[in-house]
Protein backbone atom coordinates (compact mmCIF):
# COMPACT_ATOMS: atom_id res chain seq x y z
CA UNK A 1 0.00 0.00 0.00
CA UNK A 2 1.04 3.29 -0.88
CA UNK A 3 0.27 7.08 0.13
CA UNK A 4 0.32 10.33 -1.48
CA UNK A 5 -0.92 14.25 -0.38
CA UNK A 6 -2.91 16.57 -2.92
CA UNK A 7 -0.55 19.53 -2.79
CA UNK A 8 -4.09 22.10 -3.11
CA UNK A 9 -6.25 20.66 -0.30
CA UNK A 10 -2.93 18.68 1.44
CA UNK A 11 -5.66 15.64 1.80
CA UNK A 12 -3.71 12.49 1.90
CA UNK A 13 -4.90 9.70 -0.33
CA UNK A 14 -4.24 5.62 -0.39
CA UNK A 15 -3.72 4.14 -3.10
CA UNK A 16 -2.21 1.00 -5.72
CA UNK A 17 0.31 0.41 -8.42
CA UNK A 18 -2.45 0.56 -10.80
CA UNK A 19 -4.05 4.22 -10.01
CA UNK A 20 0.11 5.20 -10.43
CA UNK A 21 0.62 3.12 -14.08
CA UNK A 22 -2.65 4.07 -15.44
CA UNK A 23 -1.79 8.09 -16.48
CA UNK A 24 1.91 7.40 -15.68
CA UNK A 25 1.65 8.60 -12.00
CA UNK A 26 -1.22 11.57 -12.52
CA UNK A 27 -4.06 11.72 -10.45
CA UNK A 28 -7.45 13.69 -9.63
CA UNK A 29 -7.81 14.61 -6.32
CA UNK A 30 -11.23 13.27 -4.75
CA UNK A 31 -11.87 16.49 -2.48
CA UNK A 32 -10.91 19.49 -4.73
CA UNK A 33 -10.47 17.94 -8.05
CA UNK A 34 -7.18 19.01 -8.98
CA UNK A 35 -4.85 16.77 -11.20
CA UNK A 36 -1.39 16.31 -9.60
CA UNK A 37 1.79 14.12 -9.47
CA UNK A 38 1.25 11.62 -7.43
CA UNK A 39 4.74 10.29 -7.79
CA UNK A 40 6.35 13.54 -6.47
CA UNK A 41 5.13 12.95 -2.53
CA UNK A 42 4.52 8.98 -3.18
CA UNK A 43 5.06 6.66 -0.01
CA UNK A 44 5.28 3.48 1.51
CA UNK A 45 4.72 4.49 4.97
CA UNK A 46 2.89 7.54 6.47
CA UNK A 47 5.09 9.65 9.56
CA UNK A 48 3.80 10.09 12.39
CA UNK A 49 0.78 11.79 13.70
CA UNK A 50 0.06 14.92 13.39
CA UNK A 51 0.52 14.69 9.84
CA UNK A 52 0.94 18.10 8.14
CA UNK A 53 2.94 17.62 4.73
CA UNK A 54 4.40 14.53 2.93
CA UNK A 55 7.94 14.89 2.23
CA UNK A 56 8.58 15.71 -1.56
CA UNK A 57 10.89 13.82 -3.52
CA UNK A 58 13.69 15.53 -4.68
CA UNK A 59 14.38 15.90 -8.30
CA UNK A 60 17.32 13.84 -9.77
CA UNK A 61 19.31 14.39 -12.84
CA UNK A 62 19.84 10.92 -13.80
CA UNK A 63 17.35 8.04 -13.31
CA UNK A 64 17.85 5.71 -10.48
CA UNK A 65 19.70 2.36 -11.52
CA UNK A 66 18.00 -0.97 -10.67
CA UNK A 67 20.13 -3.40 -8.91
CA UNK A 68 17.94 -6.67 -8.02
CA UNK A 69 16.22 -7.84 -10.86
CA UNK A 70 13.67 -10.52 -10.28
CA UNK A 71 12.70 -12.65 -13.78
CA UNK A 72 14.61 -12.03 -16.98
CA UNK A 73 12.31 -13.67 -20.23
CA UNK A 74 14.46 -15.70 -23.15
CA UNK A 75 14.08 -13.60 -25.83
CA UNK A 76 13.88 -17.19 -28.32
CA UNK A 77 10.89 -17.94 -26.30
CA UNK A 78 7.83 -17.07 -27.64
CA UNK A 79 5.67 -18.34 -25.02
CA UNK A 80 6.56 -18.71 -21.42
CA UNK A 81 4.72 -22.28 -20.03
CA UNK A 82 4.34 -23.77 -23.09
CA UNK A 83 6.77 -26.43 -24.25
CA UNK A 84 8.06 -26.82 -27.76
CA UNK A 85 5.90 -29.75 -28.87
CA UNK A 86 2.82 -28.38 -27.53
CA UNK A 87 3.40 -24.97 -29.41
CA UNK A 88 3.84 -27.31 -32.31
CA UNK A 89 0.49 -28.99 -32.00
CA UNK A 90 -1.24 -25.87 -31.29
CA UNK A 91 -0.04 -24.45 -34.29
CA UNK A 92 -0.83 -27.54 -36.66
CA UNK A 93 -4.75 -27.43 -34.76
CA UNK A 94 -5.18 -23.85 -35.99
CA UNK A 95 -4.51 -24.38 -40.10
CA UNK A 96 -7.87 -24.50 -41.75
CA UNK A 97 -8.91 -28.25 -43.02
CA UNK A 98 -8.13 -28.84 -47.14
CA UNK A 99 -11.93 -28.29 -48.08
CA UNK A 100 -12.02 -25.23 -45.67
CA UNK A 101 -9.15 -23.80 -47.88
CA UNK A 102 -10.62 -24.25 -51.26
CA UNK A 103 -14.37 -22.86 -50.55
CA UNK A 104 -12.43 -19.73 -49.15
CA UNK A 105 -10.45 -19.84 -52.43
CA UNK A 106 -13.74 -20.72 -53.85
CA UNK A 107 -15.52 -17.56 -52.71
CA UNK A 108 -12.97 -14.91 -53.41
CA UNK A 109 -12.73 -15.52 -56.93
CA UNK A 110 -16.92 -15.38 -56.93
CA UNK A 111 -16.23 -11.81 -55.21
CA UNK A 112 -15.06 -10.30 -58.36
CA UNK A 113 -17.97 -9.12 -60.05
CA UNK A 114 -19.18 -7.14 -56.51
CA UNK A 115 -15.93 -5.70 -56.36
CA UNK A 116 -15.50 -4.59 -60.41
CA UNK A 117 -19.52 -3.61 -60.20
CA UNK A 118 -18.62 -1.11 -57.00
CA UNK A 119 -15.69 0.16 -58.71
CA UNK A 120 -17.93 0.93 -61.51
CA UNK A 121 -20.45 2.83 -59.67
CA UNK A 122 -17.75 4.89 -58.04
CA UNK A 123 -16.70 5.96 -61.66
CA UNK A 124 -20.23 7.24 -61.88
CA UNK A 125 -20.82 9.30 -59.17
CA UNK A 126 -17.63 10.48 -59.25
CA UNK A 127 -18.26 11.42 -62.97
CA UNK A 128 -21.93 13.17 -61.35
CA UNK A 129 -20.38 15.50 -58.82
CA UNK A 130 -17.58 16.19 -61.42
CA UNK A 131 -20.73 17.14 -63.74
CA UNK A 132 -22.86 18.97 -61.06
CA UNK A 133 -19.79 20.98 -60.00
CA UNK A 134 -18.82 21.66 -63.84
CA UNK A 135 -18.92 25.64 -63.69
CA UNK A 136 -16.68 25.44 -60.82
CA UNK A 137 -14.40 23.17 -62.62
CA UNK A 138 -14.30 25.22 -65.96
CA UNK A 139 -13.07 28.91 -64.14
CA UNK A 140 -10.47 26.97 -61.97
CA UNK A 141 -7.09 27.98 -63.97
CA UNK A 142 -5.08 25.01 -62.89
CA UNK A 143 -7.93 22.25 -64.38
CA UNK A 144 -8.65 24.62 -67.80
CA UNK A 145 -4.74 24.33 -68.43
CA UNK A 146 -5.70 20.77 -69.03
CA UNK A 147 -9.29 20.97 -70.71
CA UNK A 148 -8.45 23.91 -73.44
CA UNK A 149 -5.75 21.24 -75.45
CA UNK A 150 -7.49 18.45 -74.39
CA UNK A 151 -11.16 20.24 -76.04
CA UNK A 152 -8.80 21.53 -79.05
CA UNK A 153 -8.15 17.75 -80.01
CA UNK A 154 -11.66 16.74 -79.66
CA UNK A 155 -12.95 19.40 -81.53
CA UNK A 156 -15.65 20.82 -78.87
CA UNK A 157 -15.82 24.52 -77.24
CA UNK A 158 -15.95 24.84 -74.03
CA UNK A 159 -18.08 27.92 -72.16
CA UNK A 160 -15.76 31.03 -71.63
CA UNK A 161 -14.17 30.73 -67.77
CA UNK A 162 -15.59 33.44 -65.46
CA UNK A 163 -14.36 35.56 -62.33
CA UNK A 164 -16.26 38.34 -61.50
CA UNK A 165 -13.42 39.53 -58.97
CA UNK A 166 -11.45 40.68 -61.74
CA UNK A 167 -14.17 42.75 -63.41
CA UNK A 168 -13.46 46.77 -62.97
CA UNK A 169 -16.06 49.28 -62.66
CA UNK A 170 -13.99 52.41 -63.84
CA UNK A 171 -17.20 54.83 -63.27
CA UNK A 172 -21.04 54.89 -62.93
CA UNK A 173 -23.74 57.87 -62.98
CA UNK A 174 -27.68 58.04 -62.54
CA UNK A 175 -30.22 60.45 -63.96
CA UNK A 176 -33.40 60.73 -64.84
CA UNK A 177 -34.52 59.34 -67.83
CA UNK A 178 -35.09 61.96 -70.95
CA UNK A 179 -38.33 60.44 -72.26
CA UNK A 180 -40.12 58.07 -69.78
CA UNK A 181 -41.72 59.70 -67.14
CA UNK A 182 -41.01 57.96 -63.75
CA UNK A 183 -37.64 55.82 -65.16
CA UNK A 184 -34.37 56.67 -64.34
CA UNK A 185 -31.15 55.87 -66.49
CA UNK A 186 -27.81 53.76 -64.95
CA UNK A 187 -24.31 53.95 -67.06
CA UNK A 188 -21.14 52.39 -66.15
CA UNK A 189 -18.08 51.73 -68.02
CA UNK A 190 -16.97 48.13 -66.72
CA UNK A 191 -12.94 46.50 -67.93
CA UNK A 192 -12.11 42.61 -68.03
CA UNK A 193 -8.88 42.58 -65.78
CA UNK A 194 -8.63 39.28 -66.41
CA UNK A 195 -5.86 37.46 -68.54
CA UNK A 196 -8.36 35.84 -70.62
CA UNK A 197 -12.27 36.65 -71.72
CA UNK A 198 -15.19 36.01 -69.85
CA UNK A 199 -18.87 36.55 -70.15
CA UNK A 200 -20.23 39.46 -69.24
CA UNK A 201 -22.14 39.39 -65.87
CA UNK A 202 -24.81 39.29 -63.76
CA UNK A 203 -25.65 42.99 -62.68
CA UNK A 204 -26.75 43.44 -59.70
CA UNK A 205 -27.73 47.48 -59.30
CA UNK A 206 -29.39 47.89 -55.21
CA UNK A 207 -30.45 51.60 -54.59
CA UNK A 208 -30.42 52.60 -50.85
CA UNK A 209 -31.20 55.91 -48.96
CA UNK A 210 -29.40 57.99 -46.76
CA UNK A 211 -29.60 55.48 -44.00
CA UNK A 212 -28.32 52.95 -46.14
CA UNK A 213 -31.29 50.70 -46.02
CA UNK A 214 -32.31 49.08 -49.45
CA UNK A 215 -34.76 50.69 -51.16
CA UNK A 216 -35.40 48.98 -54.45
CA UNK A 217 -32.69 46.18 -56.05
CA UNK A 218 -33.20 44.69 -59.53
CA UNK A 219 -31.27 42.48 -61.13
CA UNK A 220 -30.01 42.43 -65.08
CA UNK A 221 -29.34 39.45 -67.46
CA UNK A 222 -26.55 40.01 -69.93
CA UNK A 223 -29.36 40.22 -72.64
CA UNK A 224 -31.28 43.18 -70.66
CA UNK A 225 -28.54 45.34 -71.26
CA UNK A 226 -26.55 44.30 -74.39
CA UNK A 227 -28.44 44.44 -77.40
CA UNK A 228 -25.84 42.81 -79.96
CA UNK A 229 -26.15 39.18 -79.38
CA UNK A 230 -23.19 38.48 -80.80
CA UNK A 231 -20.68 40.52 -78.66
CA UNK A 232 -23.15 38.39 -75.49
CA UNK A 233 -21.72 34.84 -77.35
CA UNK A 234 -17.81 35.75 -77.56
CA UNK A 235 -18.04 37.62 -74.36
CA UNK A 236 -15.38 40.47 -72.96
CA UNK A 237 -11.94 39.79 -73.86
CA UNK A 238 -9.30 40.60 -71.58
CA UNK A 239 -8.30 44.04 -71.26
CA UNK A 240 -11.72 45.58 -72.42
CA UNK A 241 -13.80 47.99 -71.35
CA UNK A 242 -17.61 48.05 -72.20
CA UNK A 243 -20.37 50.71 -71.36
CA UNK A 244 -23.45 49.16 -69.52
CA UNK A 245 -27.03 51.36 -69.75
CA UNK A 246 -29.66 50.31 -67.37
CA UNK A 247 -33.18 51.68 -67.52
CA UNK A 248 -35.26 51.34 -64.31
CA UNK A 249 -38.15 52.79 -62.48
CA UNK A 250 -37.63 55.67 -60.29
CA UNK A 251 -38.53 54.31 -56.41
CA UNK A 252 -38.35 57.96 -55.24
CA UNK A 253 -36.75 60.53 -53.67
CA UNK A 254 -35.24 58.09 -50.93
CA UNK A 255 -32.91 56.58 -53.41
CA UNK A 256 -29.63 58.75 -52.83
CA UNK A 257 -27.23 55.59 -53.05
CA UNK A 258 -26.65 52.95 -55.94
CA UNK A 259 -24.20 50.14 -55.74
CA UNK A 260 -23.09 47.79 -58.35
CA UNK A 261 -22.69 43.98 -57.99
CA UNK A 262 -21.44 41.41 -60.57
CA UNK A 263 -21.51 38.02 -60.86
Amino acid sequence: MMYTQCPECLTIFKLVDEDLAAAHGSVRCGHCTAVFDALRTVTGQLPPEPIEYLVAHAPQGAPPRLELPVFRPNPAQTSLFAEPAERKRATERSSLPTFAAARRRARTRRNWPWLLGSALLLLGLAGEIAWANQAYWISDGRVRAWLDPACAKLGCRLPLRRDAATLRLLSRDIRAHPSVPGALIISATLRNDAAFAQPYPTVDITLSDLDEKRVAMRRFQPREYLSDTRAIGGGLIAGASTALVFEVADPGKDAVAFEFKFE
